[in-house]
């Protein structure tokens, strides 16, 4: 490769500070020269020979996600505070029982409207009635909020099923009465009163029915052949639980909302003392 004389003169200033061309300025360095040194200018003796991928293959090369201590490595994940690796085991959440409450999911109440019904006439003129004397001497009504079914009797007693609440018991009570009282019947609203209410829970395990029922005869009748659930009777408050191996309970014969979860937690330490453990 020729130079120019002037690089070559031993008299010239430029001979002692550049000795090779290779290290000639870049105005001076040939350009083959010049992109040698640029590309190995930063090169250790260990990457010497590693190949520096061109701008358009570095976009094509996707992210290569989280650290190697993340088990995930999807390239939009986000590492969590505390890094865990794939060995760590897995703990299953468990259910904090100490927080099981029943819950109300049927209200019967009673009232009584005052006056002698004609209950053709009411499955005549009223809207989701039915009345068949054959199979049930008692009209059936249903309203849609609150969603509840009401029994009419001729006597004038009417029986409202259904409800969740004693609110929406009461409020379901009256708007029967007053779809009476449009057709032309001089019904009142009397001696309303809340008759039964029924709750139900989930324990989360399994219960051993046969353990219980020999240690609490007394209390309980169970039959798997007739039922498969167990009945226990409490006697204060005057609940009857039916308890099934599954976990489910099952509580009717309250007045109150309160005897209801009075009698659960008499009974769920019970249940604890039979868990099956499979």
């Amino acid at each position: 490769m020729d130079y120019p004389p002037s690089l070559g003169d031993p008299n010239s200033h430029q001979t002692d500070h550049y000795a090779s061309p290779t290290s000639l300025p870049p105005s001076v360095t040939p350009k083959s020269a010049a992109a040698r040194d640029d590309t190995h200018t930063n090169t250790s003796n260990d990457n010497r020979f590693y190949h520096r991928p061109s701008v358009a293959s570095k976009k094509s090369i996707p992210d290569m996600g989280p650290p190697s201590t993340v088990t995930s490595h999807h390239p939009n994940s986000v590492a969590p505070s505390t890094p865990f690796s794939a060995a760590t085991p897995f703990t299953p959440r468990t259910v904090d029982t100490s927080r099981v409450q029943p819950s109300l999911q049927n209200i019967v109440s009673t009232v009584s409207l005052g006056c002698p019904l004609d209950l053709k006439r009411i499955a005549l003129q009223a809207r989701n009635a039915e009345f068949n004397p054959k199979r049930f001497a008692a009209v059936i009504m249903r309203i849609r909020s609150p969603r509840t079914t009401a029994l009419i009797f001729t006597s004038g007693k009417m029986v409202c099923t259904g409800a969740k609440t004693e609110d929406d018991s009461i409020q379901a009570a009256r708007r029967y009465a007053r779809v009476i009282q449009k057709l032309g019947f001089p019904a009142k609203f009397l001696d309303f009163k809340i008759q039964n209410m029924v709750g139900s829970a989930d324990v989360s395990f399994k219960i051993r029915l046969e353990a219980l029922a020999l240690a609490h005869e007394s209390y309980c009748s169970y039959e798997p052949e007739l039922f498969p659930g167990l009945i226990y009777r409490v006697i204060q408050p005057k609940i009857v639980l039916l308890i099934f191996s599954s976990g489910k309970v099952v509580l009717t014969g309250a007045k109150e909302r309160r005897e209801i979860h009075e009698a659960f937690e008499l009974v769920y330490p019970i249940l604890k003392t039979f868990r099956r453990i499979s």
